[in-house]
């Protein structure tokens, strides 16, 4: 039964029908349930799009490496017998169908096996001693690319339309298309080989490796190495040697950084939360800074993945320039000696790190903006 109250000098307002449950009104449905499922649900399809993401990618890999050829023919075609290829692709096993070659590849990489090089060295092994420096020279590279970037697409972005913000347009625009071993030449040239001031290759000299050799334990990150090592002069030495390859790599990516964040920013000072902070009378400064700057970034965030697979496979010509000995370096090292399947353990590990970096960065970008979750 429904009854109605009347108030006095009011309307009849009705009134709760009988029997109806008022536990909402004392245990409210907590907000957070939903973010937090909808947060779980976002990073668990992410998570999953991981695997076929990753599968596609070393297919890709496995059967592009296969149109050119079997390895071994193509690494030592002409320097060997007929029958001598013969029994080394059997003993590789490339004489089996392409399918059964493709199902104990993929079975290789679920238990960590990339393969082999033609010297019989296993390519995990080579990615743990090389993938270090390389994992070295991209966080070098991100540090220079966010110096440079961010705080520059900031004052362009505040000095819309002035000669400044032309400038900066044109030198993100610059650095970005200058290929990255002309740009590592060119600071070659100027920095080391003119001025004398930095290094002009290697990741640290003959002595400090030496010394880093016996570090225990030993990482292959040089800067941690020597930091464990205790050292001053050799810390010194290490950065010195990082600065020309971190700018060089650095600088293609500040470039994108640069134009995100101005682009970014212009737009979000126009939003109407900041036209309200403004007309409370907060300073510009204090506004950009507070209000404004913090949006701006989450599209630099959205890229990061993307450009730090840009800075992977920039690595290999950053490396072979400044003889960085990385995953890029012996890649390069690879290919000249054709030995396909090395080089397609390295692809392979490289298309996986890739996919697992969008993840994280997917994560990241979650966690800071909730707009992405629904």
């Amino acid at each position: 039964m429904v009854t109605t109250t009347e108030p006095e000098g009011g309307p009849a307002i009705p009134a709760r029908p009988a029997g109806t449950r008022t536990h909402r009104r004392f245990f409210p449905a907590r907000r957070g349930d939903t973010r937090y499922g909808a947060l779980t649900r976002y990073l668990g399809v992410r998570a999953l799009l991981i695997i076929p993401t990753t599968w596609i990618l070393v297919t890709l890999v496995f059967f592009l490496m296969r149109v050119i050829g079997d390895p071994i023919t193509a690494a030592q075609g002409g320097r060997l017998t007929p029958e001598e290829l013969q029994r080394r692709k059997e003993a590789a096993g490339l004489t089996r169908p392409i399918l059964t070659q493709y199902r104990d590849y993929l079975s290789g990489l679920l238990r960590g096996d990339f393969g082999r090089s033609q010297d019989n060295r296993a390519i995990s092994d080579v990615i743990v001693t090389y993938g270090a420096a390389t994992l070295e020279l991209v966080f070098w590279a991100l540090l220079v690319a966010f110096a440079v970037g961010v705080p520059l697409g900031r004052y362009a972005a505040t000095k819309r339309d002035s000669a400044a913000d032309v400038s900066l347009r044109l030198f993100a625009i610059l650095v970005y298309a200058a290929p990255v071993f002309f740009v590592g030449l060119l600071l070659k040239l100027i920095f080391a080989v003119k001025l004398g001031w930095l290094p002009v290759a290697g990741r640290a000299s003959t002595t400090v490796e030496l010394q880093l050799q016996h570090v225990s334990p030993k990482t292959n990150i040089m800067i941690v190495d020597a930091i464990l090592y205790g050292d001053t002069g050799n810390i010194v030495d290490v950065l010195k040697h990082a600065v020309l390859p971190a700018i060089a790599l650095g600088l293609l990516t500040a470039g994108v950084f640069l134009r995100l964040v101005r682009i970014n920013l212009i737009q979000t000072l126009r939003s109407g939360y900041v036209e309200a902070a403004r007309a409370r009378g907060l300073s510009d400064r204090v506004v950009t800074g507070r209000h404004a700057f913090r949006n701006a970034l989450i599209p630099v965030v959205t890229v990061m993945g993307m450009q730090i697979a840009m800075m992977l496979g920039g690595a290999v010509l950053t490396e072979t320039t400044f003889e960085w000995k990385g995953l890029g370096y012996q890649l390069a090292t690879y290919l000249q000696a054709r030995d396909f399947v090395a080089v397609q353990g390295i692809v392979a590990f490289i298309a996986i790190v890739v996919a697992v970096m969008s993840f994280v960065v997917d994560l990241i970008v979650a966690l800071i903006d909730p707009r992405v979750r629904f």
